[in-house]
């Protein structure tokens, strides 16, 4: 009997390991273009691998593909973070000398932990319901949201920090998996969503409530609004603003903007440039009925804050993180308690339009029911 195809990804990735422990023991493969090479060759098999275990009479989604070579690379970020934090020894020294140096980054160490488990784990799910036939459309956005905010500050950040002059060829192999969340994501987006048929009467009498009848978003509109607000402060700080303010925040509450690593700032000017403008239209959205878009957007939204923030609060406290640019001791609960808050704010968001959707749905023809799914 065949095992299920999740079952046959995770046994596959879990060959991860042994890969970088051979190559990690192989001399001639330590090179800069061998380690490139030998990672497109390894990929590349994993591909042949996942062609055979997928029934030729099945119908395939293409993004299995994506998400099960994905799985593949979850459990070398993860063997790296193992490593890193002294769990484990003897897989990555090649690939940190000759391949990718930034990758011992506190920064690194905590994506390649959000790699490993919350990525693989959300891949695993996708192919299970894949094959099951069951709708795996949001948890697809939740992961496209998280690795597309992974791949534009990870990347920028590599190149304009302090490893931006030690780029090796290795390196480069990161320009598909830069590609390929963006691919689905457009897949995804354009795929039809499924919705409970809620009737008109129902729908009405929800949009006609304003803003102050529906305190809990009330709530989250006032929580956005701060949210807006400390990535407004926060772009000014890493942009060298000459307030005191900006100065006391940055020397006594959050050094680690000021690492050079490069990524605390690539992603504060992410935050300014793109989360600010989502947050004001989610804004607009919970004050104005019938904006479908926010039952996908949020969830995209809430995946993209979830990683970003995880990789900041975890580098600005870890060890590998010189001590000058953690959070001081005391200012330990000030700053983990805005900085998670940042994060739960896209969370709240989404949870709210996912559980209650009501007021952003479109009016439906009367006598439809709930217990109904309309394609939307």
């Amino acid at each position: 009997m065949r095992p299920p195809v999740e079952v046959c990804v995770l046994i596959l990735s879990l060959l991860a390991p042994g890969v970088l422990y051979a190559m990690n023991n192989i001399p001639a493969l330590q090179e800069p273009l061998p380690i490139l090479g030998m990672g497109m060759v390894v990929l590349g098999l994993v591909l042949i691998v996942l062609l055979i275990i997928v029934p030729n009479t099945m119908k395939v989604d293409p993004l299995f593909y994506v998400f099960a070579e994905l799985s593949f690379t979850c459990m070398l970020g993860l063997t790296n973070a193992l490593e890193q934090d002294g769990f484990i020894s003897g897989f990555m020294g090649f690939y940190l000398k000759m391949g990718e140096p930034h990758l011992s980054t506190a920064y690194a160490v905590m994506m390649s932990y959000w790699e490993g488990i919350v990525h693989l784990v959300l891949f695993l799910t996708i192919i299970h319901r894949m094959f099951k036939g069951k709708s795996y459309r949001s948890l697809g956005l939740l992961w496209a949201g998280s690795s597309i905010a992974h791949q534009i500050v990870h990347i920028p950040g590599v190149v304009i920090g302090k490893y931006g002059s030690n780029i090796r060829p290795a390196f480069w192999r990161n320009a598909p998996f830069f590609l390929a969340p963006f691919w689905a994501a457009s897949l995804l987006f354009s795929r039809p969503r499924e919705i409970p048929i809620i009737p008109a009467d129902k729908i009405s009498a929800e949009q006609k409530k304003g803003l102050l009848s529906r305190p809990a978003d009330l709530l989250l509109s006032i929580l956005s609004l701060g949210a807006m607000a400390f990535c407004v402060f926060r772009g000014f700080v890493v942009l060298d603003c000459p307030l005191d303010t900006c100065f006391t925040y940055i020397y006594q509450y959050e050094p680690y903007l000021k690492d050079p690593v490069g990524f605390p700032r690539v992603m504060m000017l992410v935050y300014l440039f793109y989360a600010l403008p989502l947050l004001t239209v989610f804004t607009y959205g919970l004050k104005t009925p019938g904006c479908t878009w926010m039952l996908d957007w949020t969830i995209f939204f809430a995946g993209a804050m979830a990683q970003t923030q995880w990789c900041h609060i975890g580098a600005s406290l870890h060890s590998r993180t010189p001590f000058t640019y953690r959070v001081p001791a005391d200012k330990w609960w000030p700053v983990v308690t805005l900085n998670v808050l940042l994060a739960a704010v896209p969370a709240l968001l989404a949870l709210r339009c996912h559980t209650n959707p009501t007021y952003f749905m479109k009016p439906v023809p009367e006598g439809q029911t709930n217990n109904g799914k309309k394609k939307n």
